[in-house]
């Protein structure tokens, strides 16, 4: 059957779907708007299954903070075209605002989440696919809470970090601190999060640098031990130096707004090489 170009133009609004598809949806459901938008959601599934091994390393990554309570979350796509389409960081800024809202534990709850529409968060996406024939998936779903909570989206859309404190804490301070984690990615909070294999490694790394360096065997443990408290300082959060302050530890700083203030959770997420 012929369908008007008025038709045409509200199934893609409906839908987002393009032009060519929404008249073949149409022409093929004979006019029902129900059934064309059956046929554009199956395109999707059918699209997202031939490209499920598909690498998706591009996409587009955003966090919000509300009452104590940061999100962060990457969708995740296969090119930087897709990436920076206004229809898909919209999709990704409504996944945060039910993130937000639902405050779900789980990528698997996020997912599982609805729409207004009363369709989940997997049937959006999967819908998105279908316009753009690209793999799409959650890449990130990450949350914090605290007293006070703070988020920071890096300009371009392609790195952010949420940081939640033990109190109230000004925002530009909390901001600082977000920044810092996105500028220096630390391993964790202090030494006590950094995992004994990771401590076992350095320190294995600092007594074969320096045997190479011919120190006498009896002092070996001593190097290395020091070398695992530098290691300490660049690559945990409260004793780094303050990017905005080399003076000063992160510590430091918020002690010198509190002697009580602290960082109790953070989390970093980016899709740049690094």
């Amino acid at each position: 059957m012929a369908v008007s170009i008025q038709d045409i133009a509200k199934l893609r609004k409906m839908s987002g779907a393009g032009m060519m598809d929404c008249k073949k949806a149409l022409e093929e459901s004979n006019g029902d708007f129900d059934k064309a938008m059956e046929i554009i959601r199956k395109k999707g599934q059918a699209v997202a299954a031939k490209r499920s091994d598909r690498d998706a390393a591009e996409g587009c990554v955003l966090a919000a903070e509300q009452d104590g309570f940061a999100a962060l979350v990457a969708l995740n796509c296969e090119t930087d075209f897709v990436a920076k389409n206004q229809e898909f960081i919209d999709l990704t800024q409504n996944i945060l605002n039910v993130a937000m809202d639902k405050k779900p534990t789980s990528k698997e709850e996020l997912l599982a989440s609805t729409f207004a529409d009363g369709r989940s968060i997997q049937d959006h996406i999967t819908d998105r696919i279908g316009v753009t024939g690209e793999k799409m998936e959650i890449g990130a779903y990450e949350f914090v809470n605290g007293a006070t909570s703070v988020s920071y989206i890096h300009p371009g859309n392609k790195l952010a970090t949420i940081v939640a404190f033990n109190e109230t804490v000004d925002h530009q301070v909390a901001r600082d601190i977000a920044m810092q984690v996105a500028a220096m990615n630390p391993l964790g909070i202090t030494s006590e999060d950094v995992s004994q294999e990771v401590k076992d490694r350095e320190l294995e790394i600092a007594r074969d640098k320096a045997r190479e360096a011919g120190k006498p065997e009896n002092l070996i443990d001593r190097i290395a031990e020091g070398s695992l408290q530098k290691f300490f300082k660049e690559n945990t959060l409260l004793q780094q130096e303050f990017v905005k302050n080399n003076k000063e530890t992160i510590e430091q700083y918020l002690h010198s707004q509190s002697k009580t203030l602290s960082v109790v959770a953070f989390r970093r997420f980016t899709l740049n090489a690094e």
